[in-house]
């Protein structure tokens, strides 16, 4: 074991806790046993589900199956698109990488993920997996009721999709609440998504998916941690004595999900589209202004420098720390689906294994500028009473939910 860097992963876990300390409303408020309890609980479940051969195992599992929903979905692509969706070229093809086309053969798994997601919901198995999982915090980190149901339900629906599970309950929430939902919306990820940034980060090392899962898991007490920092209180005792019902019956889960899915696919595609364009725009800018050591400023370059300091507080050599400061950088200002690409494209001799899994970790998460707004617009259509203090918590949920992943990459620095 390589100690200093352990020594450093150690540091960055009180570095990124005090970062929260400045945008408390409360600091003398604050409940250190529910700070230590969530730390704690946080290296529990990164031992448990990384350590555990049982758990291991499982993950191995759960990889195929998620290869089993690739190939299905591919089996639906190649009768949609032909070639273009995964089926036999009609020419001959010289270089197969280029035959991938992402919004054809990767992206259109979301779909087939959101419908099944739905189906899973209707027939009562994900509720019960999230109520047992939130029973846990709910006696470890006093999260009751629709706030703490909410950021247990975000390790398997996305950001907007878990606050229409408790709806009728937002208005009545407290700021305290209210940040704990968009912390814990932003600082996971969906499973709609988490499939497919496993398949993209599968070739580098096995069990992506079981880190992705849970990098998810662990976001849920970070959440609760730096909710109660910011806004030391404890969360209301609403009555839900049930999950509330979604569907009307399977049919309806299969067509609501698979147009849900539409959406986010269709969303997917536009946001990546735009935001590459914006991307290369601004680097073109930047490119005029004169070179920095020999080599053309990049927004990527400028990215590494501000975030560098950060990922070197996760434990990992300088070298890499700039390379991944650069993908927290880009995952922070543009979203974490373009870090995952730029991740996925960096060969394994200019970063190494394990910097690669501690990136994995961080970037596990919707946390970035445009989730502000698709929180403030979704959530805010659903309760419009609210809207006011949803900006006025959008950036400290933001800095939660980044310094929540960090922490994370820390944590399973220290652990592997």
């Amino acid at each position: 074991m390589d100690w200093s860097l352990f020594a450093q992963a150690a540091l960055g876990i009180v570095v990124f806790v005090a970062l929260a300390l400045p945008f408390s409303t409360n600091i003398r408020g604050i409940d250190w046993k529910i700070v230590g309890t969530a730390i704690f609980l946080q290296v529990a479940i990164c031992l448990l589900l990384l350590k555990v051969p049982a758990i291991s195992a499982g993950f191995t599992y759960l990889t195929a199956a998620v290869n089993g929903l690739s190939t299905a979905t591919r089996a639906g692509t190649t009768f949609l698109f032909g070639y273009l969706g995964g089926g036999a070229a009609p020419f001959e093809v010289t270089g197969s990488g280029s035959m991938v086309t992402f919004a054809f053969q990767v992206l259109p798994l979301v779909i087939v993920m959101s419908a099944l997601s739905a189906v899973l919901w209707y027939w009562g198995v994900l509720p019960v997996v999230i109520r047992t999982i939130a029973k846990l915090f709910e006696k470890t980190l006093k999260t009751k009721g629709p706030a703490g149901l909410v950021a247990t339900a975000n390790i398997f629906v996305g950001q907007i999709e878990a606050p229409l599970l408790v709806r009728p309950y937002i208005a009545n929430m407290s700021r305290h609440e209210i940040l704990l939902l968009m912390t814990a919306g932003m600082a996971t990820i969906a499973g709609s998504v988490m499939v497919i940034y496993a398949s993209m980060l599968g070739p580098f090392f096995t069990g992506a998916l079981g880190h992705l899962l849970t990098k998810s898991v662990m976001a849920v007490p970070a959440s609760v941690m730096f909710a109660h920092i910011m806004i030391p209180e404890h969360a209301a005792d609403h009555d839900m004595q049930k999950p509330p019902r979604v569907y009307a019956g399977t049919m309806d889960a299969v067509t609501r999900g698979t147009s849900d899915g539409l959406n986010i696919y269709l969303g997917i595609l536009a946001v990546l589209l735009v935001l590459i364009a914006f991307v290369t725009i601004v680097n073109s800018a930047v490119g005029l202004l004169p070179m920095v050591g020999g080599e053309v400023l990049t927004l990527e370059r400028i990215a590494g420098w501000m975030f560098a300091p950060l990922a070197w507080l996760m434990g990992m050599p300088w070298s890499d720390a700039l390379t991944v400061g650069s993908l927290v950088g880009i995952k922070t200002v543009l979203n974490e689906f373009i870090a995952y690409i730029k991740l996925s494209e960096i060969p394994v001799s200019e970063l190494g294994e394990r910097s690669r899994l501690i990136a994995t970790y961080a970037l596990c998460g919707f946390a970035n500028i445009s989730s502000v707004g698709i929180q403030i617009g979704g959530i805010g259509a659903m309760c419009p009473e609210r809207k006011l203090d949803l900006a006025q918590l959008a950036l400290p949920a933001l800095v939660a939910a980044t310094l929540g992943s960090l922490m994370a990459g820390s944590i399973v620095s220290m652990i592997i």
